[in-house]
């Protein structure tokens, strides 16, 4: 079945709005700014590049975004409120193809945050999407918990929405409530049920509460929705999102059953997915569907016989058609500047000179500590702890001794402001004690939230990657740092995270999250 003969489905990614909600992802401008490209280049017909009333910073994101997008829409999130329609245009106006997103909550548990009946509610809608029109040629809207909203009352505020001017209406399962069956009834009842159904675009948005989001969005296309909702890795509030990479892949190999298609490259879906882990802090578990470590590893006996004798025995998909790809080059101590960059363009990442420079001195300092360096040592190398706005600390040498006999303790000489501190301390463990070095030497009430270890390749030589979220004032901050050393990787991430906490004390708290999203009035 070809392209031709199949139905588009648009792909809209709100991995920079709903996904950076989840607690810890926050990302900075830059990192916005970087997966926005990336997600650009890689075919998403619509970014929702956050929600531009909630903080200067989202603002600003979402202004820099619309400026640069080359093919994506980009669609900025607000409230039912003129206000917060005011200020999505102001963000999204620049965009070669703006959307404007509103949305309200129209179950009768959402109903009862700003206090609205029904006929209260089905007013407003029809004069914010009325006026969010008038802006915009582009408008989207959604009944937020929609799945959980009287059949009747949806029915009719869909009908307001359209008739005001929507051209997309999104059926959020807020909460991740639905199953697959309610899902694609729901549309297709919709679309045959409310008059004008039939000129614009209906668009689903799961969560994945119970584990079926993705079986939701597809059910909902088979129900006659044509955008789904999603974000990279899945990422977002509670257990996350529809995972883009999942319902791609999932119309892309079961073309057969499901005769639809995107304009996804496919190719570019491992070297963003392992992108945004890196910058919002979340990894991805190893058995996850499609991006996983373990994704299209074999370890059985039987399964490995059959992938030698034919890969398409336990393979449904190939590893390059996500861009997962193995080259004859390897890598060590006496490799180049030249193999080290098309090694790297292989993996989905193209350096500029000064990148490259920075990355190869890491790579021949790895490499003197280790016999081989693999795939996923580079990509630690390129992404752990390489995007910080701040330098203003660093360290500079580090000594720990431990072992059964405590106290284990931390001898530290880390750069602040440009001039050199020591100091020694004590603490249980030697991560602790190199924590409680760094706060010697810098002071702060940062509240240390997470603290994750896994290595990164295989072996007693392999590399440790380290995430740390870190709490202060609403602010909410992660680092991340890979070494061969687990505790010189733990003290790196540890003064990443810190130097990012003071380009947001810089910033005033303009990046912190300002506003509610249940505040409708």
């Amino acid at each position: 079945m070809t392209d031709q003969t199949k139905d588009r489905v648009v792909i809209f990614d709100t991995t920079l709005r709903d996904g950076e909600q989840s607690p810890g992802a926050t990302m900075t401008h830059a990192e916005k700014l970087e997966i926005a490209g990336l997600l650009d280049e890689m075919g998403v017909d619509i970014i929702e590049a956050g929600f531009p009333i909630a903080s200067e910073g989202d603002f600003n994101a979402v202004s820099e975004i619309a400026k640069n997008a080359a093919n994506s829409v980009i669609c900025g999130l607000a409230r039912a409120n003129f206000k917060d329609i005011d200020r999505c245009w102001e963000a999204v106006q620049h965009a070669k193809r703006p959307r404007i997103h509103t949305f309200i909550g129209t179950s009768p548990l959402h109903r009862a945050i700003p206090n609205l009946t029904q006929d209260e509610m089905a007013d407003r809608i029809h004069e914010t999407v009325t006026h969010a029109r008038n802006l915009c040629d582009n408008v989207q809207w959604s009944p937020m918990d929609a799945t959980r909203t009287e059949w009747d009352y949806l029915c009719r505020t869909v009908e307001i929405a359209i008739k005001a001017g929507a051209t997309t209406i999104n059926i959020p399962d807020t909460v991740g409530y639905t199953a697959p069956v309610e899902s694609a009834n729901l549309i297709r009842r919709l679309i045959a049920t409310v008059p004008g159904a039939d000129e614009v675009v209906f668009a689903t948005h799961c969560h994945n509460d119970l584990g079926m989001a993705t079986a939701n969005s597809l059910a909902a296309v088979e129900g006659g929705a044509r955008q789904i909702e999603c974000t990279i890795n899945g990422l977002g509030e509670r257990a996350g999102n529809t995972a883009l990479e999942e319902v791609v892949m999932a119309m892309k190999v079961r073309g057969d059953i499901l005769p639809f298609y995107t304009g996804i490259d496919t190719t570019k879906i491992m070297n963003i997915s392992r992108r945004v882990a890196s910058v919002s802090g979340f990894p991805v578990q190893f058995n996850k569907a499609i991006v996983g470590k373990n994704a299209f590893a074999h370890e059985s006996g039987i399964h490995q016989d059959g992938m030698l004798k034919n890969a398409e025995t336990f393979e449904i998909m190939r590893p390059e058609d996500v861009g997962l790809t193995e080259t004859n080059i390897v890598m060590g101590k006496h490799s180049g500047r030249a193999a080290l960059r098309s090694k790297l363009k292989d993996l989905g990442y193209e350096l500029a000179d000064n990148q490259l420079n920075d990355v190869f001195v890491r790579f021949k300092e790895l490499a003197d500590r280790k016999k081989e360096v693999y795939d996923d040592d580079l990509i630690a190398l390129v992404t752990a702890g390489a995007d910080t706005d701040s330098n203003r600390l660093q360290i500079k040498h580090l000594r720990v001794v431990c072992g059964t006999d405590g106290p284990q303790m931390a001898t530290l000489t880390m750069e602040v402001d440009g001039v050199e501190h020591g100091t020694e301390a004590t603490g249980d463990g030697p991560v602790d004690a190199t924590f409680n070095a760094v706060k010697n030497l810098f002071p702060h009430d940062a509240r240390l939230q997470l603290y994750q270890v896994h290595a990164v390749t295989e072996g007693t030589d392999a590399q440790a990657t380290v995430s740390v979220r870190m709490e202060e004032d609403g602010r909410i901050v992660t680092g991340q740092s890979a070494d061969t050393d687990t505790v010189v990787a733990s003290a790196k991430a540890y003064v990443h995270a810190l130097n990012r906490l003071l380009v947001r004390r810089e910033k005033t708290g303009s990046d912190a999250r300002e506003v509610s999203y249940k505040d409708v009035s």
